[in-house]
C-alpha cells in the first residue's frame, strides 16, 4: 500500500517554489489547494472567497458540475487528434459559438495571446488580399493602457514599461492612441489600416469603461475606413458584464471577436478568434495552427459553457448582481475609496493611497478570508464568480469596508 504523500504547509510551498518557478509572477501568500463554486481552500483548510475568478476565467465558479462532467465525458473518450484529422466534437462547439456571438466561423486556439496574435495575423493577411495594402506596409492601430498579452508582439505595442522594458527590438506595424479618443483614432487610421483592435473595456487597466457611444464610434469609424474592428473580450466576454459581450451593450457587432478565459470553464486553456467569414476565410492550410487548438477536450468543455449562456440566467446575475456591487462601493467613497468604475460583476476600485497600495489592501483581504487581485497602484480588481450569492457579495463588500476603515 503506497504511503500517503507528505502535505507541506503554505509557508513550505512557497519556500519551495521560489528556486525552481520562474519569478514571472507576485502571488498573494495563499497555497490553494481544494476549491469548489465561489470559494477555495488552502493547504491548512482555511477557506477564502474568491473575488477574482481567475481573471474571469472562472466565470462559472470552480467546478461547475456541468463543465465537470463534460469534461469527465470526454476525458473517458478522447482527448487530442491535432487538426491533423479531424474530431467529432469541433463542429459542434463551433457551430454554437457563432450563432452565441452572431458571427459566422471560428478559428480554436487556447491562450488568450495565441487568439490575439492570431487576429493580427489575420488583419494582416485580409488587408493584403482583399484590402490591397502594399506588401509588409499593413498598420494596426491600438489604444494606450492596453493589456492584450505578454508575448514580443503583444509587449510591442503596450504602453507599459513593465510589460516591455528589456525584451526589445519589438515588433513593428502598430500605432497607438489614447483609449476612449475617437478623433485620435480617426487621426491614426489611413489606407494601410487593416484593423483597429480594442478592449470594449480595459480590463488590466483597472477595469477602464470608455463613454457611451465610443464603441459604437469605433465601429462607424472602421466602416468608413475600410478596415476591420478586432474586439479583445478575452476578460469581458461572456457574461462578465451582464450582457453575453460588452460591446453588446452598444448593440456594435465587431468583424473578429477575441475570446478566452472563461471560455474553457476554468477546466482547460480554450481561446478562439470568432469572425465574419470574408475576413477569417483568408486562412489557407499551412498559414496558421496549433497541435492543441480546437482539440476534442477543449471543443467538448466550450461546447458546455456557450450551452450555459445560452439560458441567459449568468448574464441576468450578473446585470442583477452588478447593482449590488455598485450600491457597495458607492456606500464606500470617501471611506477609503476614493473612485470605481463597474460594469455588471467587474470593478476597479481607487483606493486612497494614504490607507495602502493596491497590494497592501489585497494581502490584507486574505487576512479577512477574501481574495483580490491589484493592478495599477492603488486599484484592485473586483471579479467574482457570475454564480456568487447576494449574500456573499455583501460579505467581501463588508471586508473591503472592515480594512478600509482600519486605515494605513
Amino acid at each position: 500500500m503506497t504511503a500517503p504523500a507528505r502535505t507541506r504547509s503554505s509557508a513550505d510551498v512557497i519556500r519551495a517554489e521560489a528556486p525552481v518557478v520562474a519569478h514571472n509572477y507576485h502571488p498573494l501568500p495563499v497555497v490553494v489547494a481544494r476549491a469548489e463554486g465561489t470559494w477555495v481552500e488552502d493547504v491548512e483548510g482555511r477557506r477564502y472567497l474568491d473575488m477574482l475568478a481567475g481573471y474571469s476565467a472562472l466565470n462559472f465558479g470552480h467546478r461547475h458540475p456541468a463543465l465537470i462532467e463534460a469534461a469527465h465525458r470526454q476525458l473517458d473518450r478522447l482527448t487530442l487528434t491535432s487538426r491533423a484529422f479531424h474530431n467529432d466534437r469541433l463542429a459542434e462547439f463551433a457551430e454554437s459559438l457563432a450563432a452565441l456571438t452572431g458571427l459566422d466561423m471560428v478559428l480554436p486556439m487556447n491562450t488568450g495571446a495565441e487568439a490575439v496574435e492570431s487576429a493580427v495575423k489575420v488583419a494582416r493577411k485580409w488587408a493584403y488580399e482583399v484590402k490591397g495594402v502594399p506588401a509588409a506596409r499593413a498598420t494596426i492601430v491600438v489604444a494606450a493602457g492596453n493589456f492584450h498579452g505578454r508575448t514580443t508582439t503583444i509587449v510591442s505595442f503596450s504602453t507599459d514599461e513593465t510589460a516591455r522594458a528589456g525584451f526589445g527590438p519589438f515588433t513593428p506595424g502598430f500605432r497607438v492612441v489614447p483609449y476612449n479618443d475617437l478623433a485620435a483614432l480617426e487621426a491614426a487610421v489611413d489606407e494601410t489600416t487593416a484593423a483597429v483592435l480594442v478592449e470594449p473595456i480595459q480590463g488590466e487597466a483597472g477595469v477602464v469603461i470608455p463613454d457611451e457611444g465610443y464603441l459604437t464610434g469605433v465601429r462607424e469609424l472602421t466602416r468608413r475606413a475600410g478596415c476591420l474592428f478586432v474586439a479583445d473580450e478575452i476578460q469581458s466576454g461572456l457574461g462578465r458584464t451582464g450582457r453575453t459581450l460588452a460591446v453588446d451593450h452598444e448593440g456594435v457587432v465587431p468583424d473578429l471577436l477575441l475570446l478566452g478565459k472563461a471560455l474553457g470553464g476554468g477546466i482547460v486553456p480554450v481561446s478562439a478568434v470568432v469572425g465574419r467569414r470574408e475576413v477569417l476565410g483568408v486562412l489557407r492550410p499551412g498559414e496558421h495552427g496549433s497541435t492543441f487548438g480546437g482539440n476534442p477536450l477543449s471543443a467538448a468543455v466550450g461546447s458546455a459553457v456557450v450551452e450555459l449562456l445560452e439560458t441567459g440566467e449568468f448574464q441576468r446575475r450578473a446585470a442583477e448582481l452588478g447593482v449590488v456591487l455598485r450600491g457597495g462601493l458607492t456606500h464606500l467613497v470617501g471611506r477609503g475609496v476614493v473612485g470605481f468604475r463597474a460594469r455588471g460583476l467587474w470593478a476597479g476600485v481607487d483606493v486612497d493611497p494614504a490607507i495602502g497600495t493596491g497590494r497592501e489592501i489585497s494581502e490584507r483581504l486574505v487576512r479577512e478570508g477574501v481574495l483580490v487581485k491589484d493592478t495599477h497602484g492603488s486599484t484592485i480588481r473586483l471579479a467574482p464568480p457570475l454564480t456568487i450569492s447576494g449574500e456573499e457579495l455583501r460579505s467581501a463588500l463588508g471586508a473591503l469596508e472592515k480594512v478600509l476603515a482600519q486605515g494605513g
